[in-house]
């Protein structure tokens, strides 16, 4: 005898959606397993783009059901407009591998399609910080809200290679979904630190590629200005000692990319002034 069908509301719950799931990483074997197993459910078009793990990241994604796709890393917006470039459907969901979609935002995404399309082509989610020891973000974490679900005929990734950002088409005015991604960026304070190292060396580089010129007195108040940033404008401080460490790893990685900057420019100075000795006529 065969089983009783499945009531309405489950069978729309293992519906998937006329939507593609992207994810660009790197070495993300021990974070991307959450990020892909939250969200399969929602898509059969699930694509990860690698630009060359070593620690196993690609096995996993595919053994999870994602489409694994190598491409060497050309910075943020160019790896992620690669990435859309992928992408079977026209809507796209886009997380990075740190990020975990909780079981209310995978609802609210899949009713938005109950009705037919969505009613905007964009949507903003919010991105909440969560932290070592946390199995969810605090109340007050500090949340981002950038779109995330879009059509890609609307907007794309614009192609700075340090800030990811979809660029819309003008006149489209995103929605905003009431859940929150749960991003859980630290795995540890050293590897913070680590990380915003690297990532200051790109944005010292993206600066003196578009000829952005920073001041130099920025040097002298980065740090102060950056950590009063960090710990009350994005209350790290309801994290008590931990929220403490990690403003301090973000004031310090903003001072590192304004020093970077300046150093590029002292090193450049000198090398022209090699090239192009002074008259000694004058």
């Amino acid at each position: 005898m065969s089983g009783a069908p499945a009531s309405p509301s489950a069978a729309a719950a293992d519906r998937r959606l006329p939507l593609s799931v992207f994810i660009i990483a790197h070495n993300e074997v021990d974070r991307i397993g959450a990020t892909i197993r939250a969200v399969r459910g929602l898509t059969d078009d699930l694509v990860v783009v690698d630009s060359g793990s070593t620690d196993g990241t690609q096995a996993l994604a595919a053994a999870l059901g994602a489409r694994v796709i190598h491409n060497p890393w050309p910075g943020y917006g160019p790896q992620k407009r690669f990435a859309e470039e992928q992408c079977r459907h026209v809507w796209l969901l886009n997380l990075d591998a740190d990020e975990v979609v909780p079981e209310d935002l995978v609802r609210e995404i899949r009713a938005l399609w109950a009705a037919g399309e969505p009613r905007r082509p964009a949507w903003r989610i919010g991105i909440a910080e969560t932290f070592p020891g946390e199995g969810r973000p605090h109340p007050l974490a500090y949340t981002l809200t950038p779109v995330r679900l879009y059509r890609k005929d609307r907007g794309r990734y614009a192609a700075s290679p340090v800030h990811d950002r979809v660029a819309l088409e003008p006149g489209v005015t995103p929605g905003r979904l009431r859940g929150v991604i749960h991003h859980f960026s630290v795995r540890s304070l050293g590897d913070q630190l680590d990380k915003l190292n690297r990532y200051s060396d790109q944005q010292a580089e993206d600066l003196e590629t578009r000829g952005v010129v920073i001041p130099t007195w920025r040097v002298f108040v980065e740090l102060p200005g950056n950590f009063l940033k960090a710990y009350l404008g994005r209350r790290h401080f309801v994290r008590g000692t931990y929220g403490f460490l990690t403003a301090m790893n973000y004031a310090i990685s903003r001072h590192l990319r304004v020093a970077k900057h300046v150093e590029r420019r002292r090193v450049a100075a000198a090398r022209q002034d090699r090239v192009d000795p002074p008259d000694p006529t004058f």
